[in-house]
């Protein structure tokens, strides 16, 4: 009955630490968000990373892997075909997801703003923007984007 105890005290406490989570603007919570206005002294074609190398091929390569050791002899040769399976699915499962992970065309756009300070934001690319139009720049950092005014 002590285990029992043990484990309903740690989700107990689990739970509680979760409710204490922040919500704002940054994680998915209502706030203000600055908006910046300028005009856009440069654009300049780039690549950028996707955000595609994630991890998620590793995972599934290695469950998978452990399913097919699984399914190999009893006892501890069973236990050593799954350890291997899960091995050699995570490498196989992170190769296929380098592999298909490529660059993204996108923009680096130079912002001069009202105060003078030049503003440097690298984004997906987006047509309608062009040299010395007014723009918003929503965001920081990141996640910081420049979306024409309207």
């Amino acid at each position: 009955m002590k285990p029992m105890t043990s484990w309903i005290a740690a989700l107990v406490v689990a739970a509680s630490l979760t409710a204490c989570a922040n919500v704002g603007p940054g994680n998915g919570g209502p706030g203000e968000m600055e908006i910046r206005t300028g005009r856009i002294e440069q654009i300049t074609l780039t690549q950028m990373q996707t955000n595609h190398d994630s991890g998620i091929g590793a995972v599934l390569g290695g469950v998978g892997g452990a399913a097919l050791g699984s399914l190999i002899g009893q006892g501890t040769g069973r236990d050593v075909a799954m350890v291997a399976g899960v091995l050699g699915g995570a490498l196989a499962g992170n190769y296929v997801e380098k592999k298909y992970d490529q660059p993204q065309e996108a923009q680096q756009i130079i912002v001069r703003m009202r105060n003078g300070v030049l503003v440097s934001v690298t984004q997906p690319v987006n047509q309608s923007l062009s040299h010395g139009m007014a723009v918003y720049i929503e965001g920081t950092g990141g996640d910081a984007r420049v979306i024409p005014q309207s």
